[in-house]
């Protein structure tokens, strides 16, 4: 089996003029994570849910003076996209993925012809029993906790300084309440209009004497926070769980990470990047 047998195809393309909003609802539209930018014919770059969460949360100022729907996909696309033929193994790819910490490859033969992604290679892995590696083998040491009140801002922040595409968040117990990937970032609003961090408005009350009644209402502005874009906490796997059915639950819960439990407390996340360490 190769990179042919498993990569997704045909690709959904996109031209570098169409603007930011209209890549992300045709990733939310066909459930995928990875855009390939073409002008005249020709592939000039891609694009994927990653680039996005990491433009949209950034606040240089020509970002904040464009709105949204202005702002054109060749300002977040990679224009110099690795490529791989149909005819590569798949550890191949696997290598090429976690050599440059990529998780798209563009599959090329002559012209495009697919996009083979660690979701790919992932449902490969699902279907290997003889993969005897377990999530003890692969599993990341590093583990990011937000606070539920915590900006999205920090959150990619977070995710940029320790170089994770997730994130737990947990409530004022230090409890985990739920889970921020790319993906959330990616594909929820951003920005507003006018080209500012979306915000949500909240009721306050205020009395009208120190020992009054809260009678004054009034409408405040506030950033949006962790906890509004965060996802469930998916479930968790054990450190001696095989990592074929860590891949299974992976695809089951179309989630990129999931929390490993020992003895009911969260001591590390595994990928997808770690899993897709089985197929090297």
């Amino acid at each position: 089996m190769n990179v042919g047998d498993i990569m997704s195809s045909p690709v959904f393309t996109i031209t570098p003029e169409e603007n930011v909003a209209h890549a992300r609802n045709l990733m939310l539209k066909h459930k995928i994570s990875t855009l390939v930018v073409t002008g005249n014919g020709k592939m000039v770059g891609i694009v994927t849910k990653t680039d996005l969460s990491r433009r949209l949360a950034q606040a240089e100022p020509m970002w904040r003076r464009r709105p949204i729907d202005k702002i054109p996909v060749n300002m977040v696309m990679n224009d110099a996209p690795i490529s791989i033929y149909p005819g590569a193994s798949i550890s191949q790819a696997t290598n090429l993925m976690l050599e440059n910490g990529i998780n798209s490859l563009v599959v090329v033969k002559d012209n495009v012809v697919g996009i083979v992604t660690g979701t790919d290679i992932m449902r490969y892995i699902s279907q290997q029993q003889d993969i005897k590696m377990r999530v003890s083998d692969v599993m990341a040491d590093d583990i990011i906790f937000v606070h539920r009140h915590h900006t999205i801002n920090h959150v990619v922040q977070e995710m940029e300084k320790h170089e994770v595409n997730r994130v737990i968040v947990t409530d004022d117990s230090n409890e985990a309440v739920g889970i921020i990937t790319t993906s959330n970032v990616a594909l929820n609003i951003m920005v507003d209009n006018e080209g500012n961090m979306q915000s949500k408005s909240i009721k306050m009350a205020r009395k009208s004497t120190p020992a009054g009644q809260k009678t004054y209402r009034y409408i405040k502005d506030v950033p949006l926070v962790a906890e509004d874009i965060m996802s469930d906490m998916p479930p968790g796997v054990a450190v001696d769980d095989k990592v074929v059915n860590v891949a299974k639950l992976m695809l089951e819960e179309h989630v990129i990470s999931l929390p490993v439990i020992n003895r009911d407390e969260i001591v590390s996340m595994i990928s997808r990047k770690d899993v897709l360490r089985a197929a090297q």
